[in-house]
């Protein structure tokens, strides 16, 4: 019986390391002056032969959750970055015309809760628009 326990444990070991880690908030802020979230960009470059969409993730890198995927053309607001600025903190509305109250100041650093929603994306197939 002990040999079964053993060979269990060591089936479902390669499982408990392919969770994906814990997901990293997009914060907002910081600064009572700019906008809470710096830049307005848009999604580009994305290729018809490929995925043809842009992941967004629970955190900055590819072993993070999958939250949505955007389409080339999708305008997103930059709050942060990681790793080099090859990771993006995004903001993103989820209907045309939807405010997501990044752009004017907030004072304190805080994590983004809505009401748009919010990841990361691999910085290049964003370009900025303004800001």
């Amino acid at each position: 019986m002990w040999m079964g326990s053993m060979l269990a444990v060591a089936l479902l070991a390669p499982v408990a390391q392919a969770r994906a880690p814990a997901a990293v908030p997009v914060r907002v802020g910081g600064d009572e002056v700019l906008d809470a979230c710096g830049s307005l960009a848009q999604v580009t470059g994305l290729k018809a032969d490929g995925d043809g969409f842009l992941a967004v993730r629970a955190g900055p890198g590819a072993a993070y959750a999958m939250l949505d995927k955007l389409g080339n053309g999708r305008e997103v607001y930059l709050c942060d970055s990681a790793d080099g600025d090859r990771w993006l903190a995004i903001v993103y509305p989820t209907t045309p015309g939807m405010k997501c109250e990044v752009g004017a100041p907030i004072a304190r650093k805080q994590v983004y809760r809505g009401p748009c929603k919010a990841g990361w994306v691999r910085s290049a197939w964003v370009v900025v628009m303004a800001g």
